[in-house]
């Protein structure tokens, strides 16, 4: 490993320069409670001052498409990159998606419109409370009683109860998932196998009422940038699709209507070297102390063996040095990493040591993960290319 030693390790970085999501201002759990608030709904607050309502709401979040990404590929997605500038209100600036950014914990914040810390989703795995192991929240395995660990209601449930023709259009295949049912669900389920499908009918269920809030989605760009990066041909050529699919829906919109397009996070190709990549399934010194390793690779949670934990914290801090920010819980928490406050039941879900990447590392785990460990485009820290999402809006 090339790492530097612990008795000549440089000073670890300073957590107050972790850039903090804007949670209450200007983060995807603003989004939603925002516009629904617009719409007349009950119990929710607009916290994006720089939104206007509108009587139909329609949100097309792309998974993976971060605003440093849309800005450095605008060739590319010619649709899209002219509307950088009506981003977040017409201010040209970008949305933060909260700490992880990872798609379980931004859609979570999206659909409850509350931050990580209250929601109980920190990452991309997490370990259970009540029984000790790891749970991925993306995936719901092991399974857990979905409202057990997400009690909150989503804003779609409340725009629904309030009388919002309320709809969700995406593939079949999420119709059922724990993670749609705990922060997707509310109104009507439309699935639809093709991106023009939804689009047209995402347009159709807008229309549907004198008032709509509408959500629809499209995976693929994430995945190509996972298995080949965000400098690829097959991002670059996902990136095109979903331009046009952006502007197909946005040339159906029904009069009185507003079209947000966001995402859950941006990415960074991480290249595959020892000193970009850290394995900490053969690095005695990152699994000394450590029960379970949870997270990812760029947001990792650290479970340390009872007694541990400030050992564990220390090491990690003399390993890692200046390319993550290293917390423990309550650093973490204090620091806001995961919102304002943390719900009692979430404080457990989170590692006894939290690690954030500052640069362009991983911290991989080449047994115990081993899919992971070999995907080239990365994402879930605080840094701009992972956290910055746009908010592009076109209205008619």
């Amino acid at each position: 490993m090339s790492q530097l030693s612990a008795w000549d390790h440089p000073e670890p970085l300073a957590l107050d320069t972790a850039p903090l999501p804007e949670y209450g201002t200007g983060s995807l759990a603003d989004l939603l409670p925002t516009l629904a608030a617009g719409l007349g709904v009950p119990g929710v607050t607009a916290t994006i001052s720089e939104l206007t309502a509108a009587d139909r709401v329609c949100v097309f979040l792309i998974d993976g498409l971060g605003w440093e990404q849309l800005r450095a590929h605008a060739d590319e997605a010619p649709f899209l990159a002219s509307l950088l500038g009506t981003s977040r209100g017409g201010t040209g600036r970008p949305l933060t998606a909260g700490y992880p950014a990872t798609t379980a914990t931004s859609l979570a914040s999206v659909g409850t419109g509350l931050p990580p810390g209250a929601h109980g989703l920190p990452g991309y795995s997490a370990r259970n409370p009540a029984t000790g192991e790891l749970m991925n929240q993306l995936r719901w395995q092991p399974y857990t009683e979905p409202r057990a660990w997400q009690p909150y209601p989503t804003v779609f449930q409340l725009a629904h109860d309030a009388g919002v023709h309320t709809a969700q259009v995406t593939s079949p295949a999420f119709e059922y998932t724990p993670l749609t049912k705990i922060a997707l669900s509310g109104g009507s389920f439309h699935g639809r196998l093709s991106g023009e499908e939804r689009m047209d009918l995402a347009a159709g269920q807008l229309a549907a009422g004198d008032r709509s809030l509408v959500y629809t989605y499209y995976s693929e760009l994430d995945g190509a940038g996972h298995r080949y990066g965000v400098a690829s041909d097959t991002w670059r050529g996902q990136l095109m699709r979903v331009d046009r699919l952006a502007q197909r829906l946005a040339e159906q919109l029904p009069p009185r209507s507003a079209l947000y397009i966001t995402a859950d996070h941006g990415m960074v190709d991480v290249p595959f070297d020892e000193e970009h990549r850290l394995d900490f399934d053969t690095d005695w010194e990152l699994r000394a102390g450590a029960a379970l390793l949870g997270g990812e690779g760029r947001a990792r949670h650290v479970y340390a063996v009872p007694g541990a934990e400030n050992d564990v914290l220390t090491c990690w801090r003399e390993v890692l040095g200046e390319q993550f920010w290293v917390a423990s819980r309550d650093e973490a928490i204090a620091a806001g990493w995961f919102g304002p406050h943390i719900d009692e039941r979430v404080y457990p879900r989170l590692g006894d040591v939290v690690a954030a990447a500052h640069d362009d590392v991983l911290i991989i785990a080449s047994e115990r993960e081993p899919k992971e460990s070999a995907l080239v485009g990365n994402h879930g820290s605080m840094t701009p290319a992972e956290q910055l999402v746009p908010l592009l809006e076109v209205r008619s």
